[in-house]
C-alpha cells in the first residue's frame, strides 16, 4: 500500500510516496537520494544507517518509513554548516584520521554529536558506551574516540569562553 509522507531533512521540507513496508533508510537513500545514509546489517547492530529523529540518534533501518511521517531528520549531511562547511566534528574525524575507510563514519559523527550535546565533556568510557551500538569494521576505534574527546574539549572551551 502506498502512503504520502512528509518529512524534514537537513532543514528541508519533503513529501515523498512510500510503501507501507519500506524502512527509513530505504526512504532516505533510495527515494530521496541520501548517500550518506548508509545501508548496514539490517538488523539495527551495526549502526551505520543511524539519523537524528526529533534530535535522538535511531537506526533507520528499524524504522519505518512511515513512522516518520511529520518528524524531523538530520543526517550527516546535515551537520555541515552554510556553504557546505564541515562541522567541527567532522573536522575533528579528518585531523585525527577517524574517518578511515569511512562506511561508519555518518553513523558515528550523528552519534557522537548527539552525546556532546547532551554531555559537553563525556570520558572516554562514556564515549565508548555510546558508541557501542556503531561498529567499524576497520577496527580503529581510537582515532574515533580521539576525534570526538578533542571535539567536546572544544565545545567546552568555547561554551566558557
Amino acid at each position: 500500500m502506498k502512503h504520502e509522507i512528509t518529512l524534514v531533512v537537513n532543514g528541508v521540507r519533503r513529501t515523498v510516496p512510500v510503501e507501507s513496508q519500506e524502512t527509513l533508510v530505504d526512504v532516505l537513500h533510495d527515494r530521496l537520494g541520501m548517500p550518506d545514509v548508509r545501508y548496514g546489517c539490517g538488523e539495527g547492530v551495526c549502526g551505520t544507517c543511524t539519523v537524528l529523529l526529533d534530535g535522538s540518534p535511531v537506526s533507520a533501518c528499524l524504522m519505518l518509513g512511515v513512522q516518520a511521517d511529520g518528524r524531523d531528520i538530520i543526517t550527516a549531511a546535515g551537520l555541515c554548516r552554510e556553504g557546505d562547511a564541515l562541522h567541527p566534528l567532522q573536522e575533528s574525524f579528518l585531523r585525527h584520521g577517524a574517518s578511515q575507510c569511512g562506511f561508519c563514519t555518518p553513523g558515528m559523527l550523528l552519534t557522537a554529536y548527539d552525546l556532546v550535546e547532551r554531555r559537553s565533556l563525556p570520558s572516554r568510557d562514556e564515549i565508548r558506551y555510546t558508541l557501542v551500538g556503531n561498529i567499524c569494521r576497520c577496527t580503529g576505534y581510537t582515532k574515533i574516540l580521539d576525534a570526538i574527546e578533542d571535539y567536546a574539549a572544544m565545545r567546552r572551551a568555547e561554551k566558557e569562553e
